[in-house]
């Protein structure tokens, strides 16, 4: 372990900053054929809601220029099988277990927060944002006043870490940002995907089942950092980025921006060891930059 990828994000200590993102990396059991999942920084696993979720009609998944569109629909088993059958497998990988929310209602949320406080997850990721649920989850996110409401929410059953997944389809995502730390937010995460669409011009009809789905990959990293930036610049509170990063110089410039932590999405589709070549490029920055701590770039962009 390289102690000078190390870092205390919202209380919690990392010895990297590379974390495999909610919905790319499902529990993690697929990917430990290629690496240790010892190796990473953290996991944010598959998102949960209170009850078995079976998602969206197929075709779920597109690809489109530079990215991909998914409108899964937050397929999962629920909140008491992530418990009981994957929560126990992923605290013997010595890695920072993330648990990833949703739900449909401010009841959902609630039910979903108080299992895990009784549980030995690190902390809580709050997916507030998600653009592929017909109902719930992103009317929250898109409100100042949605996103407080599901904040305080949550940290009124929880004494664990909690970070409030944001949405990137909102007018201004800094104020959504000083909504939730306002009300007792540990940490943000974003971006989320983008919504986008997809047509078929032979059938007339969208690839996606669910017409349109949250559009994620590299198309999308240039609007990641300047929400990460605009977000850091905006709160108190530690920064998680996320959106298109595919490699280590992505998570040098999504950490300039702002953010202490990041996580990868899009890239472990088309490459699964792209989270042990990023952080094996950072552990090379570092010692080529002499730097005592790879946090000591964070948020030093200097703007014009």
């Amino acid at each position: 372990m390289n102690d000078k990828l190390s870092v205390n994000f919202a209380g919690v200590n990392f010895k990297n900053p590379i974390i495999p993102a909610s919905g790319a990396f499902g529990y993690g059991r697929e990917y430990e054929n290629f690496y240790p999942l010892s190796t990473l920084g953290g996991i944010s696993v598959k998102g949960t809601t209170g009850t078995k979720r079976n998602g969206n009609l197929p075709p779920r998944i597109a690809e489109t220029p530079s990215g991909m569109l998914n409108s899964v629909g937050l397929q999962n088993p629920g909140i008491d099988h992530f418990i009981k059958i994957e929560l126990p497998n992923l605290k013997t990988k010595d890695t920072v277990i993330i648990a990833n929310i949703a739900g449909s209602t401010a009841d959902e949320y609630r039910e979903i927060a108080e299992k895990l406080e009784n549980t030995n997850v690190d902390m809580i990721e709050v997916n507030i944002s998600c653009p592929n649920v017909k109902a719930g989850g992103a009317a929250f996110g898109v409100t100042c006043e949605g996103a407080a409401s599901i904040t305080k929410i949550v940290k009124s059953v929880t004494k664990k870490p909690v970070m409030m997944k944001l949405s990137p389809n909102v007018t201004n995502i800094a104020e959504i940002a000083k909504a939730v730390e306002a009300e007792g937010a540990d940490a943000v995460s974003l971006i989320n995907t983008l919504l986008g669409m997809k047509i078929d011009i032979k059938t007339r009809r969208p690839i996606l089942h669910n017409n349109v789905g949250g559009l994620s990959g590299p198309a999308v990293f240039p609007v990641a950092v300047r929400m990460v930036w605009q977000v850091a610049n905006a709160v108190k509170i530690p920064v998680c980025g996320m959106g298109g990063i595919s490699r280590w110089q992505d998570v040098v410039e999504m950490m300039m921006a702002g953010a202490q932590v990041v996580q990868i999405g899009a890239a472990l589709f088309s490459d699964p060891f792209a989270p042990v070549k990023i952080i094996e490029g950072l552990e090379n920055y570092v010692s080529e930059n002499n730097l005592n701590n790879l946090q000591d770039i964070v948020g030093t962009v200097i703007p014009w």
